[in-house]
């Protein structure tokens, strides 16, 4: 039994990889043309509805739609709650609240 090269293996791994990465272009290209329908079906349909937020989030009110969250939201259950959705941390302050503060970037 003959052992490889640690370079030839690099190869080999280098090369599936780039397979995959060309399969996942391939595939994005397939279903963008198999979706066009329903994409423009569901266009349609917010146009008819005439919905104007997007849901980013699903896990808190705060966090679905912000132009519709109250300030003191995210406190409801007591001002000194620990916040306990994850969404949550990935949302930054709104610039009303640090120009009260004084800390505006």
């Amino acid at each position: 039994m003959t052992s490889m090269r640690k370079s030839n293996l690099y190869f080999l791994y280098l090369t599936i990889n780039l397979f995959l990465v060309f399969l996942m272009f391939v595939h994005g290209s397939y279903r963008e043309r198999t979706d066009a329908t329903a994409l423009r079906g569901k266009k349609e349909l917010v146009k008819r509805l005439e919905i104007t937020d997007l849901c980013l989030m699903t896990e808190a009110s705060y966090t679905r739609h912000l132009s519709q969250a109250d300030l003191h939201t995210p406190f409801q259950d007591s001002p000194l709650s620990l916040e306990h959705f994850p969404s949550g941390s990935m949302l930054r302050p709104p610039q009303a609240i640090k120009r009260l503060n004084g800390k505006l970037d």
